[in-house]
């Protein structure tokens, strides 16, 4: 039955491949040593034309390969190396994988700082400080939840789902709503130079001058 290398055992250097790997194993099932040194042997010359030749000219290159094929056979292939090869007490050790934050997200579109600065908001005294931060957290909603719904979306929206996540704490007053527009005003940016109607001006140029 056909297996799958998802199902064969991990290889140490998965680099040289499941070939090399197998030659490492069968080289550790050989019982005459003089054959297993051939076979190791064998083994490093099919390694090193793995690499390119720049590579192969390198003063450490045949030390390496041979510290290679001891971690591949796990240490365990009993053959006179010609270079001092690494120990399997200095192998280096993995740090342990950071564990990811699985905690739930209302919603995904806004994200998890959106949520956390709701959070702030709400044990905010109130004041303009507290309105102001309010107004730009509001727009960046409307901004989070066109970029990934590509629809319009209007003040009832964010301040339903504002209402949620702030569990009634907080919602778009008029107050709020004409702070929001007077910070889009501030931020607006026309597209193109706008004409000037002053003298020299391009709609000037060909003015007669009297």
């Amino acid at each position: 039955m056909l297996q799958y290398n998802t199902q064969k055992k991990k290889m140490a250097l998965p680099e040289y491949g499941r070939s090399v790997q197998s030659m490492v194993d069968h080289a550790l099932t050989i019982a005459d040593r003089a054959e297993r040194q051939r076979c190791a042997n064998t083994i490093i010359t099919i390694m090193g034309n793995m690499f390119p030749a720049q590579e192969r000219e390198a003063a450490d290159f045949k030390h390496k390969l041979w510290d290679h094929l001891a971690i591949m056979s796990d240490f365990k292939l009993d053959v006179d190396y010609p270079f001092d090869v690494m120990a399997k007490e200095r192998m280096p050790k993995f740090p342990q994988p950071v564990p990811y934050v699985q905690s739930h997200i209302r919603f995904r579109h806004y994200g998890r700082l959106v949520e956390q600065l709701i959070q702030q908001i709400c044990d905010m005294p109130d004041g303009d400080e507290k309105m102001n931060l309010l107004a730009m957290l509001c727009n960046q909603m409307k901004k989070d939840y066109i970029t990934w719904n590509k629809d319009t979306i209007d003040n009832a929206k964010i301040n339903q789902d504002l209402m949620e996540l702030s569990k009634g704490q907080l919602s778009i007053t008029p107050e709020l709503a004409r702070l929001m527009d007077r910070r889009v005003a501030q931020n607006f940016r026309p597209n193109g130079p706008q004409r000037r109607n002053n003298q020299g001006a391009p709609g000037n140029r060909n003015k007669k001058k009297y």
